[in-house]
């Protein structure tokens, strides 16, 4: 995890539109904007230390594009560690190739485009090599995002779900992976007041979002082509728009189908206590999450080899 500052001139650029009676300012604009920083085949957009601090309860983003080698590394045991969370909620969605799953307590499946892993951490796990490439699949690409825990739920009973792209819900151009919009409810058991949608534009669509009422946060990161936005988006950036209730209103380019994550959320009222790989809301909370997770990977060791025979390691918990 980045340990980075906030930089005080973001925070200042996202304090909201001037009061004027300009109708183009009903348009919500962008705030802020980064490429974040790529390791391997990860980029990380937000961390909890950093946009994440503005963005709560979305605390984390990466972008992931792993090619054939880092794949076939990955079904034989390399590939990302396993390592534990508390705390937290990760979403799991991909916008290009498949991922399997194998799992003694779910089944086994395939997750694709609109498909999606919800991994609901709470007291802990350990995970990351719960899911793997199919032989014929040389390249996948996605975005994994943290969403902080309410108190209540924070050190419970962790949960697992792999809900496949058939029975995801969609809203014209965008599944509903977290959250209720459009008159849909995604089936993620995600808490209240947080969408999160995965959307494909075709060349030259306009689409625009209306967020629920209390939805002051919100952002949006790009995968593949460009978006206007009031201003220009390009393919790997993530943007974070003024605080508000005012639409966001986007329409991709000319040339090439868009491909995005949008999140939207009511103002998570907690602070960040952070840990290498937790985030909670107290530090008597992160105490807890921590001994769990340590407790956890003592009793991970003594299970000893649990990879199954596609390749996956099931989430410990």
């Amino acid at each position: 995890m980045f340990k980075l500052g906030i930089n005080e001139q973001v925070a200042r650029s996202l304090s909201g539109a001037a009061d004027n009676n300009n109708a183009e300012l009903l348009r919500r604009r962008v705030g802020h904007r980064t490429r974040g920083h790529g390791h391997g085949p990860i980029t990380r957009l937000m961390s909890p230390s950093d946009l994440g601090q503005l963005l709560k309860p979305f605390v984390f983003l990466d972008i992931f594009d792993m090619g054939e080698g880092f794949l076939r590394a990955a079904a034989s045991g390399g590939g990302m560690p396993i390592h534990p969370h508390s705390g937290v909620a990760t979403v799991t969605v991909l916008f290009e190739g498949r991922l399997q799953y194998d799992d003694p307590r779910m089944g086994s499946g395939t997750l694709g485009y609109g498909g999606v892993e919800w991994m609901r951490a709470g007291g802990g796990v350990w995970h990351g090599q719960e899911m793997s490439a199919p032989p014929e699949v040389s390249r996948v690409q996605g975005f994994q995002l943290w969403l902080a825990l309410p108190p209540d739920v924070e050190n419970g009973a962790p949960e697992s779900r792999y809900i496949e792209a058939a029975d995801m819900v969609r809203v014209g151009p965008a599944h509903v992976i977290v959250g209720a919009y459009g008159g849909v409810s995604s089936p993620v058991p995600s808490p209240e007041g947080v969408n999160y949608l995965l959307v494909t534009l075709r060349a030259g669509e306009r689409w625009i979002y209306s967020p629920p009422v209390g939805h002051k946060v919100a952002w949006l990161a790009l995968a593949a082509g460009m978006l206007d936005a009031g201003e220009s988006i390009t393919s790997g950036e993530m943007v974070l728009f003024e605080e508000g209730e005012h639409a966001i209103v986007l329409q991709a380019g000319p040339d090439e189908d868009v491909v995005f994550v949008l999140g939207s959320a009511v103002p998570h009222p907690h602070p960040l206590h952070l840990g290498n790989y937790s985030v909670h809301t107290s530090d008597a909370a992160l105490l807890e999450g921590e001994r769990r997770i340590a407790e956890l990977g003592l009793q991970m060791k003594a299970a000893g080899n649990r990879r199954t025979s596609a390749g996956t390691v099931p989430v410990f918990r």
